[in-house]
């Protein structure tokens, strides 16, 4: 370039020397591949970065390969199943679910062919399986006897239940049901009850007309004892329309004629006993009278009619001696 020559000089002398190193590598490559040996490649430049978290860095150091990947499966299925539950739809997928499995159990031959109950009486056969959940798609195999026995139980009608299962596809319940035992009325509502007071269903039925009726708070547990005293006296009991539990103390009757009898909180049998020899002996219920108190001990007050007070009423006016002539 400077018209010595030095720029070319330089270019020259390194020409050779470069053409000799490539051919040196090159037989060395060839040899190698004839002696049947790897090539060894230049390793890579080494990326400098920033130093891991220690606990990262233990982690890709321990942890294995396999590991990883179920916890990100779990992680996968708890993100789903947090979704389903914010999402309101649990009980929907445990009931496929359940769906599922029961069909599986189905086509293996566990599919609940014959359904034997017993102790029926107010209740229908399919009434009882639908309170315990029983239905076309259940499985012998997977059902679960005790919570069916719960499910029953928890029906005011039964008192107890058994379940039996016989594979492969006979289910056998036996059930102990409460009888109907009286009519409650309370705040306006008509129940059918047991003799433990428990409420068997609201009065829609006329089946149970024929039932005592009892009123008022309480009533429903203390009707047992109270209407196994009345049937002591079956004349009593035979005009009673109902027995009304008073203040939670005590006991009144209500007649069919209307007629009301205030029974005492304490000694009812007497109470009773006295109330039936008076209407043998006196014929007290036919009496033209609204009311009998009977709440006190020592004495037994009648209340009369409106149109009996008013006649007797008159009867002692008539009675009441007239005044003569010059009497001050």
């Amino acid at each position: 370039m400077d018209g010595a020559g030095r720029l070319g000089r330089s270019l020259r002398s390194r020409g050779p020397q470069a053409d000799l190193k490539a051919a040196a590598i090159g037989a060395v490559v060839l040899l190698r591949e004839r002696l049947g040996r790897p090539a060894r490649v230049p390793a890579r430049p080494v990326i400098d970065r920033a130093p891991s978290n220690r606990v990262i860095l233990l982690i890709e150091r321990y942890l294995p390969n396999r590991l990883g990947v179920a916890l990100t499966v779990m992680m996968l299925l708890g993100s789903a199943g947090f979704g389903i539950v914010k999402g309101g739809h649990l009980d929907d997928f445990l009931a496929a679910l359940s769906d599922t499995r029961n069909a599986l159990a189905n086509s293996a031959g566990f599919r609940i062919t014959t359904v034997v109950i017993n102790g029926r009486k107010q209740l229908s056969q399919d009434e009882v399986l639908a309170i315990g959940g029983v239905n076309g798609r259940s499985s012998l195999l997977f059902l679960d006897a005790a919570t069916v026995r719960d499910k029953l139980k928890a029906n005011a009608w039964i008192s107890d239940a058994t379940i039996l299962k016989l594979y492969p596809g006979q289910l056998q319940i036996d059930i102990v049901e409460r009888t109907a035992f009286a009519l409650w009325q309370q705040d306006g509502r008509l129940s059918v009850i047991s003799e433990d007071g428990a409420v068997l269903e609201p009065y829609v039925s006329r089946r149970f007309v024929t039932l005592p009726l009892v009123v008022g708070k309480g009533a429903d547990v203390r009707a047992r004892d109270f209407l196994a005293l009345l049937d002591r006296y079956p004349h009593v009991r035979s005009v009673t329309k109902a027995a009304i539990f008073v203040g939670e103390r005590r006991w009144n009757l209500r007649l069919k004629d209307g007629l009301d009898i205030r029974l005492p909180e304490n000694d009812i049998g007497n109470a009773l006993a006295v109330l039936s020899k008076l209407d043998k002996e006196e014929r007290l219920f036919s009496r033209d009278i609204v009311a009998v108190d009977m709440r006190l001990p020592d004495r037994l007050t009648v209340q009369l009619s409106e149109d009996a007070a008013k006649a007797r009423e008159e009867l002692f006016k008539d009675k009441k001696p007239k005044k003569k002539a010059g009497d001050a």
